[in-house]
């Protein structure tokens, strides 16, 4: 279990804003002395504060690696998705630790040779596979940012990401389903860039990687790598926004705040070297690096990849390699219980934790899946930004309380389990008003301070930053205080998500979260639609659970059952096959209020 001892409230986060130094700053944090211009990402008296008061460690991520080798190296460290050969057909494997560094050596001596160097950009396109997971790491060894994008992604956002972030190659596979994205990087380089692909498939214009190299060439990385000074303010990614709203924003990442965010995460999931760790989500951005990825690599363990989501392979991977932690979103917990044949051909046995996030839980949901199959489900609340709060059962026993509640990480005489949570400074801010909420019952957007939470934007991919005048990180999440003393939170929904009804303000995740506990629907999404008189009035989306056929009147009494306040019930029914979401799972509204 976490270490409780670690959350004393009574720390004091930093002050400095992030908006002193830009995101894209050249300037070497210091200690650094390389005689390339290097990207940061904080201001040096930031990360020197944030060592001294140990908010971060001098660890690197290719530290932590190097570590986890010497400690582990015969044992499993990470499995290809079972339909790899489907997908990119390349066959499936399954490498130890020491297997693991010998592959990075070899992509890393690849991408030196071709002139990759620390300080440069490389844009990555791969599925999860063991690939994507060495690709990382043999980049960060070499000093190098990775810009990471779903397998999804086709030329249109390659090319955009390339240009925004100045990427100097692209690394990719030859084949993905009925895709050639290699084809797809050589349009986008034109050559101007160099293209590394992952083969089967690779024409002779691209760069053949992954496979082993010679002594001489492992010794020319391992002697480039020998002479780097790397810190950890370094910038090691540039990742995205989700876009759900408009174009994605750049997010730079450096060591520090990527392993504060994994560290506290670490501290809810409870891996330990003997745990499998199954990543169902793209491998990108905060659901895939701080949900798996690293905290796998901070325990050890195994690390199982599967892509894309699909029930039968992925219940498949759960049985075979005995799977103990992975991630759901919240439509398939609900789905697992509602059909009983599915539930009965998945062996869920060696499941202890899952964690969920990105939509509303049901309170039975969670409570049934403690209570009748014995798993634990983590309420997950984060964003690439660096908002991380974690529901975790040693911070929340009840779960009916955990599905809709996180840890108020600011609530006076609290200990939580996330040693984060002590560095965090939070605060709900009345979005009219600009006073902070202090009532119980209030709601404000939330505001976070602290080692997570990142620098800023890459200049030109937003119109502004997104921190107020106390470098407090606005989220646009809307929070509500509750609880005995204020210990917990309540998400509301989006600031920009709330629908304007006759002047009422309706948050549709709320009516989604309420209707989503109706055994008619297996997926549900409420959006606002125009009207001449009250200005909006509400929409209910829904995906029939198998076998129903639910009626507006079935949701409105349902709704009405649990003493709804009238205004905020839907005036509108529409059956959907499918609910569009981005890879990692968020609704996507604007697809379906182009539909109304």
């Amino acid at each position: 279990m976490a270490d409780t001892t670690a959350s004393d409230t009574t720390a004091s986060p930093i002050s400095a804003s992030p908006i002193s130094a830009p995101a894209d700053s050249d300037t070497p944090a210091f200690g650094t002395t390389t005689h390339r211009a290097v990207p940061t990402c904080h201001p040096e008296a930031t990360v020197r504060a944030y060592l001294e008061q140990g908010w971060w460690e001098a660890e690197t991520i290719p530290d932590v690696f190097d570590r986890r080798v010497a400690e582990a190296g015969d044992a499993l460290a990470v499995t290809d998705p079972a339909n790899l050969a489907e997908l990119t057909r390349a066959l499936p494997r399954t490498l130890t630790w020491r297997e693991l560094d010998d592959h990075v050596t070899d992509i890393a001596a690849v991408l030196f040779d071709h002139g990759i160097r620390q300080g440069g950009t490389v844009a990555v396109l791969l599925p999860n596979s063991v690939a994507l997971t060495a690709t990382y790491l043999a980049l960060w060894r070499l000093g190098a940012v990775a810009t990471p994008m779903p397998a999804s992604f086709r030329r249109h956002e390659l090319s955009g990401i390339v240009a925004a972030t100045d990427a100097e190659a692209i690394i990719t596979v030859g084949a993905l389903t009925d895709r050639e994205p290699v084809r797809e990087a050589l349009e986008v380089a034109q050559g101007e860039r160099t293209v590394f692909a992952f083969g089967p498939g690779v024409p002779a214009e691209a760069v053949a990687i992954g496979d082993a190299v010679g002594p001489e060439a492992r010794n020319r990385v391992r002697d480039y790598g020998s002479g780097l000074e790397i810190t950890v303010n370094d910038r090691v990614t540039i990742c995205w926004t989700s876009g759900t709203e408009a174009a994605p924003k750049g997010i730079p990442r450096c060591h520090g705040d990527w392993l504060a965010v994994a560290r506290g995460v670490q501290d809810g999931l409870g891996i330990t070297p003997d745990s499998v760790v199954l990543n169902p989500f793209p491998m990108v951005n905060m659901a895939g690096f701080a949900g798996s990825f690293l905290p796998w690599l901070l325990a050890g363990g195994h690390l199982v990849q599967h892509h894309p989501l699909d029930l039968p392979v992925f219940f498949g991977q759960i049985a075979e390699h005995r799977v103990s932690h992975t991630a759901m979103p919240p439509a398939l917990l609900t789905m697992l219980l509602q059909n009983e044949t599915l539930r009965a051909e998945a062996d869920l046995s060696s499941l202890r934790t899952v964690g969920s996030g990105g939509g509303p839980l049901p309170p039975p949901v969670v409570r049934r899946w403690q209570e009748d199959l014995g798993i634990q489900v983590l309420n997950f609340f984060g964003s690439n930004e660096g908002v991380s709060l974690l529901g975790a059962p040693a911070d929340i026993p009840d779960p009916t309380v955990r599905a809709q509640h996180l840890p108020h990480y600011g609530a006076p005489g609290v200990r939580w389990s996330t040693s984060l949570a002590a560095r965090t400074a939070v605060k709900l801010v009345d979005v009219v008003t600009g006073e902070t909420v202090t009532a119980l019952g209030g709601r404000g957007e939330l505001r976070m301070r602290g080692p997570a939470v990142f620098a800023g934007y890459l200049p030109g991919t937003a119109s502004a930053e997104p921190f107020d005048e106390e470098g407090y990180l606005c989220s646009g999440d809307v929070f509500e205080l509750c609880g005995e003393g204020g210990r917990y939170l309540r998400f509301v929904d989006r600031v920009k998500e709330i629908i304007i009804r006759g002047g009422m303000n309706i948050a549709p995740a709320e009516i989604e979260g309420l209707l989503s506990d109706h055994p008619a629907v297996a997926d549900v999404a409420i959006v606002g639609y125009p009207d001449p008189v009250l200005g909006e009035k509400c929409c209910a989306f829904v995906v029939p659970a198998p076998g129903a056929n639910p009626t507006l009147n079935d949701l409105v009494a349902h709704l009405r059952s649990r003493e709804v306040a009238s205004f905020k019930l839907p005036e509108r029914l529409e059956i959907a096959e499918t609910l569009p979401r981005n890879p990692v799972g968020k609704l996507l509204r604007r697809e379906l209020r182009t539909r109304l």
